[in-house]
């Protein structure tokens, strides 16, 4: 199970904005669980906000662009890149103008600032979507593509195609989220010196330097043009094409490629929940990103019930039997509601049950259209949670389990004679005290039946 983090103290970051040009002041504050990560424009009257989710997506040219009413923040990839690196979940980021600061044209001084404070763990679990299928997605942008496969971890693979023999074909790739401060985020934003004088006419760059932005020299300019560009860049060599870049030394030998990789991550993080795939980018850009991220959204809407499912094999031998499973929960016939326990961990457990005509609620609920009574199926998951609980003490036999709460039950559809019950409970926080507190789903027919959040303590016997 993976939990929601924030920050542990505010972070101060200082910096210009690349296309603005503008100085601005964000500063990371630590924000509540389930919240996000949120803008606060604190410049503007009312200091409106806007979440950092791919819906609030306005525009992708050269960066990514959210705005909600009078709330508009720009460039905000490579910050996002790097939270979603660090596992941030909930974090509120007063700015006082519209464009995040570029700093060296990286991620790397966003993680180096935020590690100086460290993160905080905090009580709610963390949503990750693990993708259950291959996905092709074209949006149908010249070659532009992404090929998504199932997997239990994330690794992601770019390819570029440059018509240049500066850049030219470039593949790079992350094989494990841990590596990402490493391999990937020092990579640098960059252009050609072929657009450059196009983006200073455009008033694209207004803050654009040789310190944050690498220029790959693929063409030699005229005269007129390096005049002009000389009051932008403060370099001479505009003529020579001994050099590769003009800032002089890559960072990596693939840093175009490298960087394309950290923008796509900082758009991938727009979707608001981890993902667990591997994925592969053909001619990645903000707009291919962004829309790939909607797509994703609308595809776990569709698809919710199913990727909550827990993925079991039943050909495997249970963790529990009934016979273990009656050693430690006092329940008996009619009222022992789990047959075996499919997986125990520290923090889950998954039980099921074989639901017959003969069962004894059956008879009466109801005699010409048997249903299991939803308060069956909550002392159902109870009794599941229960070994849970009751696993964490050496000698379960001389404890009881006492409900407390039950909050947000949902009945999604029927249970039925004939149906295979699966039971999923997941602790939403550590137990102290003998205080258990779980998120629990009933799945039938590969979709939820029931869900609730249970509470219950457990009690040595005779106290």
């Amino acid at each position: 199970m993976e939990y929601q983090h924030t920050i542990k103290a505010t972070v101060e970051i200082l910096g210009i904005g690349i296309h603005s040009g503008e100085k601005v002041k964000l500063r990371l504050l630590p924000a509540n669980e389930r919240t996000g990560i949120r803008f606060k424009r604190v410049d503007l009257p009312d200091m409106p906000e806007v979440k950092a989710v791919v819906a609030n997506v306005v525009n992708t040219d050269r960066s990514t662009t959210i705005q909600k009413g009078a709330a508009k923040v720009q460039t905000i990839e490579h910050l996002m890149a790097a939270l979603y690196f660090l596992g941030l979940d909930n974090l509120l980021i007063e700015i006082d103008n519209v464009e995040v600061p570029i700093l060296d044209g990286s991620a790397i001084e966003f993680i180096d600032k935020i590690q100086e404070v460290g993160l905080l763990k905090q009580q709610e679990e963390r949503t990750v979507i693990y993708l259950d299928e291959n996905i092709n997605f074209n949006t149908g942008n010249g070659n532009s593509e992404i090929e998504v496969t199932p997997s239990d971890d994330f690794r992601v693979s770019v390819n570029i195609a440059y018509n240049n023999e500066v850049i030219n074909n470039q593949y790079a790739e992350l094989k494990t989220l841990e590596n990402f401060k490493s391999e990937i985020a020092s990579a640098r934003t960059f252009c050609c010196l072929s657009e450059l004088d196009m983006l200073v006419q455009h008033d694209l760059i207004k803050g654009g330097s040789l310190n944050n932005a690498l220029v790959f020299k693929d063409v030699v300019l005229p005269d007129e043009k390096i005049d002009r560009l000389k009051k932008y860049f403060d370099i001479e060599a505009f003529d020579s094409m001994q050099r590769s870049v003009l800032n002089g030394e890559l960072r990596f030998k693939n840093e175009a490629a490298r960087h394309k990789l950290l923008d796509f991550i900082g758009d991938l993080a727009l979707v608001g929940n981890r993902v667990k795939a591997r994925i592969h980018v053909n001619c990645p850009g903000h707009s291919v990103n962004t829309s790939f991220a909607k797509f994703l959204v609308e595809y776990i809407k569709k698809k919710k019930n199913q990727l909550l499912i827990p993925k079991l094999n039943f050909n495997e031998p249970p963790v529990l039997d009934i016979h273990q499973i009656e050693k430690m929960l006092p329940h008996r016939y009619p009222f022992l509601l789990v047959d075996r326990i499919l997986k125990l961990t520290d923090d889950e457990v998954i039980g099921m049950k074989n639901l017959t005509y003969n069962e004894a609620f059956f008879q009466g609920h109801f005699p010409d259209n048997a249903i299991m009574p939803g308060v069956l199926q909550i002392e159902a998951m109870a009794q599941t949670g229960g070994i849970l609980a009751l696993s964490t003490v050496e000698d379960p036999e001389n404890y009881w389990t006492y409900f407390l709460r039950i909050e947000q039950a949902r009945f999604r559809q029927p249970v039925k004679p004939g149906d295979t019950a699966i039971f999923q409970l997941k602790l939403l926080k550590p137990i102290r005290r003998g205080i258990v507190e779980m998120k629990a789903y009933t799945f039938v027919n590969n979709q939820i039946a029931t869900e609730a959040i249970l509470m219950a303590q457990i009690v040595k016997k005779g106290k």
